[in-house]
């Protein structure tokens, strides 16, 4: 299982548009291939900054979504909404109390 996290960070001008996409998304994301996970979290300090939590089967499940047409398409629409770069990590967890 790898867990992927990402931080994105958008003017705050356009979150009400990267929200309204994600409502369009989330649903595809979540059921392509080797999805089992996906979450949107918005930070408390600061509403521009936004983070995805999602686990993979695999890494290939998570580089096959990324080389996707879908994932382009979505990726094109984000990235001109941010207002830094954003980051990404690919986790194993190690540990989770329930």
């Amino acid at each position: 299982m790898l867990i992927r996290i990402v931080k994105l960070s958008f003017h705050e001008e356009n979150i009400p548009a990267f929200l309204e996409n994600f409502e369009l998304v989330k649903d595809q994301i979540r059921n392509f291939p080797g999805n089992r996970l996906l979450e949107l979290y918005q930070d408390k300090n600061n509403a521009s900054i936004f983070f995805t939590y999602s686990y993979w089967e695999s890494e290939e499940d998570l580089e096959n979504y990324r080389k996707s047409a879908f994932f382009n398409e979505v990726w094109d629409f984000t990235k001109k909404l941010f207002s830094d770069k954003p980051e990404a990590w690919s986790v194993d967890k190690l540990a989770s109390l329930v």
